[in-house]
């Protein structure tokens, strides 16, 4: 006697083992990964859902979920960085999609460096690649925790840099409210210059001086311009 299996699948067909063609379709339109992103947000959906709105559709005889699926094992098994020729390999992608998820991957990147270690110069310098080729002076602020990790990078001021706009207030406040072991300040110059003008001097004098006060120590303050980089000395 045969016994009837019901699945629980959302696109079951009423064929045991078989499910439709385009699984995304047979979902209420409610639970499809791009409406439920405009619903409830980028943060309700799977690894497996994100990566189904980045793709967009399918090929004939590969729906999207099975692609996304393949692309996120690929991605597991290279730390979240596959290659170009990694990706091209599955099925279903082309070099539109590689490449836009590339894309993705990188800017993500670019932007979210929370948790890095920072041990040295080169690992601070990967932060301040934004920076090196603006027009205008941006003083950022990296706060650390006492393992060195990264709590969180900020711009505090946009514009030439002088002891009045970068005051100690505006540096140590959200190093306070993140409970930093210590900072990293950074800066650049436009002009291609990298020696270290007064204000920069008398900037980081300060900011020494207020951390010990606050028990935050300033690690470095590096100026950096679009081919090169250099640490401000003080005595």
């Amino acid at each position: 006697m045969k016994t009837s299996v019901t699945s629980n699948l959302p696109y079951h067909t009423g064929q045991t083992g078989q499910a439709s063609r385009n699984p995304i379709l047979s979902l209420r339109p409610a639970e499809r990964p791009r409406e439920k992103m405009l619903a409830k947000g980028q943060s309700h959906l799977t690894n497996t859902e994100l990566l189904q709105v980045v793709i967009g559709s399918g090929i004939p005889g590969t729906d999207v979920t099975k692609i996304a699926e393949d692309i996120l094992v690929v991605m597991e098994n290279n730390n979240g960085k596959p290659s170009l020729d990694d990706l091209l390999k599955i099925r279903g992608v082309k070099e539109a999609t590689a490449t836009k998820l590339l894309a993705s991957l990188e800017l993500t990147g670019r932007f979210n460096h929370t948790g890095k270690i920072i041990m040295d110069e080169d690992n601070v310098l990967e932060l301040l690649a934004d920076i090196r080729h603006k027009s205008q002076e941006h003083f950022v602020v990296l706060t650390l925790d006492g393992a060195n990790r990264l709590i969180e990078k900020r711009v505090i001021t946009i514009g030439t840099i002088n002891a009045s706009l970068v005051h100690p207030r505006e540096v140590f406040a959200d190093a306070i409210t993140d409970r930093a072991a210590g900072i990293v300040v950074a800066h650049n110059h436009p002009g291609g210059t990298l020696e270290p003008s007064g204000p920069d001097i008398v900037t980081t004098k300060r900011l020494r001086a207020a951390g010990e006060l606050l028990g935050i120590r300033l690690l470095d303050h590096i100026i950096v311009t679009a081919t090169g980089h250099c640490v401000v000395e003080v005595n």
